[in-house]
């Protein structure tokens, strides 16, 4: 048991700079893709409450008067 401890041991040595820096690069792709996540549902949510606002305001309505229009197609007749 104790030898297979030591070949352990040498092994994780032999190899702790490969191993460093897959942890290290795992842990960078963590950030970033926590970070594109939470970028995206702060960007869901201001969205959401902007579409919510915009539903709550009345819309503009204007109205387009023809007589000029009518006018001028009686006048062609």
């Amino acid at each position: 048991m104790s030898q297979q401890k030591v070949d352990r041991y040498k092994e994780q040595k032999a190899n702790r700079k490969r191993i460093m820096r897959k942890e290290k690069m795992m842990d960078i792709v963590r950030k970033i893709l926590l970070s594109v996540v939470a970028l995206a549902l702060v960007g869901w949510l201001g969205f959401s409450g902007y579409s919510h606002y915009k539903a709550g305001v009345p819309r503009p309505t204007a109205e387009v008067d023809y007589s000029a229009i009518t006018n001028y197609m009686s006048g062609l007749q």
